[in-house]
């Protein structure tokens, strides 16, 4: 049962202030009277139980009331169903943690500015089964697909460079990440790789990690990171950091090739605010897939609680005119 016009309920606080007017109401009525005898009084009983009987006008007035109050308020009986396109989707997050993710490119560095958007992005999609792989010079799962995301989050935290040896596997990442998704059943398998360089180390090489991709119906998303020309990297010092300018080698044409094999799409991120609307924009399209079409009726149920309050104020009305007629209610 579900109100539309939940606000009339509000009108219960005139029920208190009735009783408290009704009660004042008699015994400022009431008076007292003097008897030399009580013969004329042997029917006590009687005019006890008529004292009592005697407030059945404001009993069925409250009652009346208060069933006429939710009949405005429009209870529904709500039924619904939906008929959806996908089972689903699951998603797994590959990105680099390299060396070169430090540069400051990106603020406050590429690696620090992927991680914050893309728990963003996790927030946003609490239906959703997320994994998380990392690579460098290797790759390895840090979170399997899971739908606890705070889970997720806190070792999404934890990601810093170093943290496996150093160098660029896009190859191995992308391998390890589709792995993932092997037992998925889901109708939507979707990976979103994360990379600022070209692939220069793994067993694998990143096209045939993308036509695995291909084979098991695992869409990619290739996410480029970094600015054009060089970018700012810090390096450590006898005298403290120090920043030299790096040349920016994002391997874009192995980045698209990548996402045109999968049927995904090829973005390129050169500061925070475009990385944000590419992760904006990727939620669109899994939107767009695994769109549900729904379905509602709603049934209105405020008919039976006006005809019930009609029948009490009727009842009120006769019973004031027959049974109780001349009496103080």
């Amino acid at each position: 049962m579900e109100f539309a016009n939940k606000g009339f309920f509000w009108l219960l606080i005139i029920i208190p202030l009735m009783i408290g007017w009704y009660i004042w109401r008699n015994n400022k009525l009431q008076g007292s009277l003097r008897m030399s005898a009580l013969k004329g009084f042997s029917s006590g009983k009687k005019k006890r139980s008529y004292t009592i009987l005697r407030h059945y006008g404001i009993v069925l007035r409250v009652l009346a009331l208060i069933v006429l109050i939710i009949a405005l308020a429009r209870p529904q009986s709500a039924f619904s169903w939906q008929n959806s396109t996908t089972e689903g989707i699951d998603i797994v997050i590959a990105t680099d943690i390299s060396g070169s993710m430090l540069a400051e490119d990106l603020k406050p560095n590429r690696l620090e500015a992927g991680k914050n958007i893309a728990i963003d992005f996790i927030k946003d999609r609490p239906e959703d089964r997320i994994g998380l792989v990392i690579f460098s010079g290797e790759s390895f799962t840090q979170c399997p697909l899971t739908i606890d995301h705070d889970v997720l989050i806190n070792l999404f935290k934890d990601v810093n460079n170093g943290m496996i040896e150093d160098g660029t596997a896009i190859g191995m990442g992308l391998a390890t990440a589709v792995n993932r998704l092997k037992e998925s059943e889901a109708k939507s398998k979707v990976v979103i790789l994360l990379t600022d360089g070209s692939n220069t180390t793994g067993s694998i090489p990143p096209m045939t990690a993308a036509e695995i991709a291909k084979q098991m119906k695992v869409r990619v998303y290739t996410v480029g990171v970094g600015t054009k020309g060089y970018a700012p990297y810090p390096v450590k010092t006898p005298f403290g950091v120090e920043y030299q300018q790096v040349p920016v080698t994002i391997d874009e044409d192995v980045l698209t090739k990548i996402a045109n094999t999968t049927g995904g799409k090829y973005f390129r991120a050169t500061n925070n605010e475009k990385l944000k609307q590419i992760y904006q924009q990727i939620d669109q399209l899994e939107k767009a897939k695994i769109a549900v079409t729904q379905y509602h009726k709603k049934t209105e149920r405020f008919l039976p609680f006006a005809l019930i309050a009609l029948v009490l104020l009727l009842a009120e009305f006769l019973l004031r005119n027959t049974i109780f007629k001349g009496a103080l209610t």
